[in-house]
């Protein structure tokens, strides 16, 4: 089915992968209609990053006002949409079935198609959402196409042939990129997320002040973020020793030099990936990719057309599932009552 021959349909959207509790309608796969997202940031920030159990609970107490709110404001009823699509996975158990539980009593209440999303896909599908409301999405895909997800719990490369069709070429082998501006932002006090908390430190700070090591991983488009993390851990340590437990750390340039070595690997990479596979188009999604260092670089150094999500899609949302949710549903994916969550779901199987 080529893109003009998709048909017109309204999706209601459910995300509860992690820590954020979205829903959202969108049409046609691009149009947004609506988008609300119940954060709890300031619940997880005092454990310094996402508490699982208390993720769940949130979402129970908040997700009907969300779907109720996210068809207010598309001035919808359930009845309007054409079908409701779910994150399944990857994400944690607890807050998985809490969205699912949620779209399969909506499903059988109005009669509507349930679609299983995975929660990368939807990731990719961001960059087509158009937040303004207009005629299309920002730029229509084409394929074949490079993707790269960056976000708090994945770091992967896939070449897209076509819609919902992926061949994965590399994923991160220990910490994803996101995961370790978490745990840097920790080890210097910086604050929960640790993506804003690290780029907002980072300003005025010297990216060359401390030489990280990168982890190229020749041979492969794998990528590696522990030994970074464990090289600024060494170097916090050596500086408190050298200068006493209380002594000031100098902060930007810590921030800025780990900051800087992470968006190198994940830049470098990134282009002589386009150049061996020879694809005139690159989507990078995923929360990192709201990183302004990230996005600077990029837009130097990959000579391709870029697909980069606005800011307000790149972190968790339910209209990147919408958007996703729309494809299943065009090519004729059904979902019955039955499905289950997969915390550990790779993109492109099922």
């Amino acid at each position: 089915m080529s893109e003009g021959e998709f048909p017109s349909a309204r999706i209601l959207g459910i995300e509860t992968s992690c820590d954020e509790t979205g829903a959202a309608v969108v049409e046609d796969g691009c149009r947004m209609l609506s988008n609300v997202v119940a954060s709890q940031a300031e619940l997880h920030a005092k454990y310094g990053g996402v508490f699982p159990e208390v993720a769940s609970r949130q979402h129970i107490r908040v997700i009907h006002t969300v779907v109720e709110e996210a068809l207010a404001a598309a001035h919808l009823e359930l009845n309007d949409v054409d079908a409701i699509a779910v994150t399944r996975g990857p994400g944690l158990p607890g807050s998985l079935v809490v969205g699912l539980n949620m779209a399969k009593g909506l499903a059988l209440g109005s009669g509507k198609p349930l679609i299983g999303v995975n929660h990368l896909e939807g990731h990719l599908y961001s960059a087509w959402v158009d937040t303004e409301g207009g005629e299309g999405p920002p730029g229509e895909p084409d394929f074949p196409l490079l993707a790269l997800i960056v976000s708090g719990g994945h770091t992967e490369l896939a070449l897209m042939r076509d819609h919902l069709q992926y061949e994965r070429l590399g994923g991160t082998l220990d910490d994803a990129a996101g995961e370790a501006f978490d745990k840097i932002a920790r080890l210097l006090e910086l604050g929960y997320p640790g993506g804003p908390a690290i780029q907002d430190a980072a300003q005025g700070g010297d990216p060359e002040a401390f030489k990280f090591p990168r982890a190229w991983l020749e041979g492969s488009w794998d990528f590696s973020f522990s030994g970074l993390k464990t090289a600024v851990l060494h170097v916090v340590r050596d500086l408190r020793a050298e200068r006493g437990e209380d002594a000031e750390l100098p902060l930007a340039d810590l921030a800025a030099s780990f900051q800087e070595a992470v968006v190198d690997v994940l830049v470098t990479k990134l282009r002589y990936a386009a150049q061996q596979h020879e694809v005139s188009e690159v989507l990078i999604a995923g929360g990192v990719s709201a990183n302004r260092a990230l996005r600077e670089r990029v837009e130097s150094e990959i000579h391709a057309h870029l697909h980069i999500p606005p800011i307000e899609l790149c972190t968790d949302n339910a209209a990147m599932i919408a958007a996703a949710g729309y494809y299943r549903y065009s090519l004729g994916h059904r979902d019955d009552l039955a499905i289950d969550a997969l915390p550990t779901w790779p993109l492109g199987e099922g």
